[in-house]
This record gives structure tokens, C-alpha cells and sequence, in this order.
């Protein structure tokens, strides 16, 4: 099994990927969002800290997010391979996960970067809808990635939305922000000789088919 690091801009299909790897080979998804709203609704002392930091309306410091991302690495299902999602999100993040893996005796695995060009970005972004139920992924611009009812999700029969973000304008802020704090990593994780690049310009089976294989060559 490979750990993996999900490097991707806005729109490229991370999230449905990193669902797809889960399924099939029963990684840890790990996404640093979902672990601070996870430990602050277990009452864990930590969680309560988070809590009163949120409640006042302020962010969450790295240092934070760092303990908690490391408490969870030391779960013994982390053992079987995990994906990062949505983290690190910059240079000084990264350097700080290389120390963390090594404190906790997991490897760093590979990173992969979903290759795609900015033009494709505003199509899926734009035309992104979510299930408010079981949060899977739609897009009213692909073909293959339409619900069968419109509004209403095929898994489990939720509602669809759309993230209020989930427009053009909001996309090339993001992006921006992508490209000044997040692409570096790119560079980072080549110079470490760990950078696995795919396309992910087409369907979400071709981007998990090409990770897939970068699994299988690692094994």
C-alpha cells in the first residue's frame, strides 16, 4: 500500500478520487477539514480547544492542525495506507508533514498531481453539484457524471446542491491562491523524487485508472 498526498487546483477532481481510492483499496481518507470538525464533536480535550478558537470566530493555528493530523496518523488503521487530502496546502506545511510521518513511523509516500488545464476547471466547478445526504459528486457538464433524477442523488436519493463558491469568479480567486501557495509543491515533492503526475482532463475512472497504476508499480 502507498500513502498518498492529493496535489490538485480547485475543480480537478481530488475529491472524487480520493472516494474512489478509499472504496477500492480501503485507504484512510484523511482531510484536515474533516478531522478538526470530527474532534471537536467527540468532547476529546483537544476538541474543545478547537471549539472555543471557532466559537470566537478566530482560525485554527497550524500548530493545531499538526496534533491533531498527528494523533490521527497514529491510529493503527493508518498502517494500511492513507490518503491526504487538502493538506498540505503549502511549502512550510509540508516540511512540517515530513517531520510528522517520521515522528509517527510511516513512510511519505507518493505525491500525486492532477494534471489539468485551467479552461476544464471552470466547466466542472461551474457545473459541480453535491449530495447534501451522503456528499457524493455530480456535474451537470459531463455527460458522465449526470444524476440519473435531476436534483436528486443516485446513491441515496438526497438533495443536490451547489457550494455557494462553486462559480467562475470564485474559481480564479482560488486558483490564484492555488498557484501562489499550493503548486509549489510540485517542485518540492519532484526535488524529493516522490512526484507521480496524471491526467485529469478526462473521466474520473481514467484519473483513478492512471492511480492505480502508480499503486500497482509501487507494490
Amino acid at each position: 500500500m502507498k500513502n498518498l498526498i492529493l496535489i490538485a487546483a480547485p475543480g480537478a477532481g481530488k475529491g472524487t478520487l480520493a472516494k474512489a481510492l478509499k472504496e477500492e483499496y480501503n485507504y484512510v481518507h484523511i482531510s484536515t477539514g474533516d478531522l478538526l470538525r470530527e474532534i471537536v464533536a467527540s468532547g476529546d480535550p483537544l476538541g474543545e480547544k478547537i471549539k472555543d478558537i471557532l466559537a470566537q470566530g478566530a482560525l485554527v493555528s497550524d500548530e493545531l492542525v499538526f496534533e491533531v493530523l498527528k494523533k490521527r496518523l497514529m491510529e493503527p488503521d493508518c498502517k494500511g495506507g492513507i490518503i491526504l487530502d487538502g493538506f498540505p496546502r503549502n511549502l512550510q506545511q509540508a516540511e512540517k508533514y515530513d517531520e510528522i510521518v517520521k515522528e509517527v513511523g510511516l513512510d511519505l509516500g507518493t505525491a500525486v498531481l492532477l494534471d489539468i488545464d485551467e479552461s476544464i476547471l471552470v466547466s466542472r466547478i461551474t457545473g459541480r453539484r453535491l449530495c447534501k445526504d451522503c456528499g457524493a459528486i455530480y456535474n451537470l457538464n459531463n455527460p458522465d457524471m449526470l444524476p440519473k433524477v435531476d436534483g436528486v442523488c443516485d446513491k441515496c436519493g438526497g438533495s443536490l446542491y451547489q457550494r455557494s463558491d462553486d462559480n467562475e469568479e470564485s474559481l480564479k480567486t482560488r486558483y490564484a491562491t492555488y498557484l501562489e501557495q499550493t503548486a509549489p509543491l510540485i517542485d518540492y515533492y519532484e526535488n524529493k523524487g516522490i512526484l507521480c503526475k496524471v491526467d485529469a482532463s478526462e473521466s474520473p475512472e481514467a484519473t483513478l485508472n492512471q492511480v492505480k497504476e502508480i499503486i500497482k508499480e509501487g507494490e
